[in-house]
């Protein structure tokens, strides 16, 4: 993901252009691209602030969300299950595909972690509050 110029250099571009230059020589006497300014004048009359827009994917998503209480009864209920047998259960019982690493990294945000058992294996277990 590409980084934002800074809100100092937005704000003297659209001031540039608002005095009346144009956008293509603003991004020359600013050294920036032209569609850069461009775009930045389009947003500054559409939204009256020359700030970047929010990068990145919205919080809250994903594909596993729906099955959220599915997947920790079945850990709770078998703690030794691995993520491919996990997988596997999710797409037989809801037709929905998976990847191990999908599913490990989904089960740590929700305070789930490996524990080594005496046996010399591993059992997922959950994490204690506090």
């Amino acid at each position: 993901m590409g980084h934002c110029y800074s809100l100092d250099l937005r704000v003297r571009v659209a001031d540039f252009v608002e005095a009346g230059h144009s956008c293509r020589a603003a991004a020359g006497h600013f050294d920036v691209s032209e569609s850069f300014a461009i775009k930045l004048v389009r947003r500054t009359r559409d939204t009256g602030s020359p700030a970047p827009a929010r990068q990145g994917r919205p919080p809250g998503g994903g594909k596993l969300v729906p099955y959220e209480s599915f997947l920790i009864q079945t850990v709770e209920a078998e703690p030794a299950i691995t993520m491919p047998e996990l997988a596997a259960r999710l797409l037989e019982e809801h037709g929905v595909v998976a990847a191990p690493a999908m599913l490990s990294r989904y089960l740590c945000r929700r305070g789930f972690s490996y524990k080594k058992s005496p046996d010399g294996g591993r059992v997922r277990t959950r994490r204690r509050a506090g």
